[in-house]
């Protein structure tokens, strides 16, 4: 059973309800923004949990703008989780969020500690890395000076093991044209950009007490493994899981090793 909605703009799915005194899993996904980037770990997850998706705000099918009376920030992206629970009556969720999406999962744990019961952060950070800027700034040069086109051309470099690239070159030359048909407005891909870039809450980890599982990557090329590192070394009650292979999005091309450390540790192992 799935159940679809919207809330102040917000596409949402429910997979597996109804949430009534059960655990519930909220999966936010990272700069891309679409719920759909979790098709790897639905069937492992559903078997266990309800699972919500939802499309981040300015991206997939929910609204294609970010508010403009302010600067866009991951506190947001925390918020707009609060309000897709509030819809479905959950009071409190594990959140598995993909580097933006697990940003945005440290920013709710200190926002709406009581909203929160496990966390997952997959290649995610606590303060902007030199590294990871310089390869923002290349994502900003390639969406300014050349066009969406190009962005979604070369992000597969961010993505991916080269290995894998090279084996699924067939497949990703095809979803080319969805991915740039489905691309967020250039306003929203900067604001959301600037966000991350302008994320730091390295001093406040010691306050997040929550159970948190740091998963990381030790071939990802966009975020180093040191972030992860550092994430596990302040967080008071982490686990760090660190695959030796995979690049930045392992969900996707390893999700039989990401999903099974996923599923232990939510079910409390």
């Amino acid at each position: 059973m799935v159940v679809t909605g919207t809330v102040d703009g917000l596409h949402y799915e429910l997979h597996g309800g109804p949430v009534a005194g059960r655990e519930v899993v909220l999966l936010s996904s990272g700069l891309g923004g679409s719920g759909s980037f979790w098709g790897p770990q639905m069937a492992a997850l559903t078997a266990r949990w309800p699972v919500v998706l939802y499309d981040h705000r300015g991206t997939g099918r929910s609204v294609r703008e970010l508010p403009a009376d302010r600067p866009y920030a991951v506190a947001d992206m925390a918020g707009d989780m609060v309000r897709v629970m509030d819809a479905l009556g959950i009071a409190k969720a594990h959140v598995v969020g993909h580097a933006a999406g697990g940003n945005a999962g440290l920013a709710l744990a200190l926002s709406h500690p009581d909203r929160l019961g496990k966390l997952v952060v997959v290649n995610g950070w606590s303060r902007p890395d030199p590294h990871i800027r310089r390869c923002f700034d290349t994502r900003l040069h390639l969406l300014n000076d050349t066009g969406p086109a190009a962005y979604v051309h070369a992000q597969a470099l961010f993505l991916y093991p080269a290995t894998w690239i090279s084996e699924n070159s067939e497949r990703l030359t095809a979803e080319e044209p969805h991915h740039v048909a489905g691309f967020p407005p250039k306003a929203v891909m900067l604001a959301r950009i600037g966000a991350l870039l302008a994320f730091d809450v390295d001093e406040r980890l010691p306050e997040i007490t929550h159970p948190v599982l740091v998963s990381a990557t030790a071939d990802d090329m966009l975020v180093p493994v040191t972030c992860a590192h550092r994430l596990a070394q302040r967080l008071p009650n982490a686990v760090l899981d660190v695959l030796p292979w995979g690049g930045h999005a392992s969900s996707v091309t390893d999700p039989e090793g990401f999903n099974a450390s996923l599923v232990r540790f939510l079910e409390g192992a």
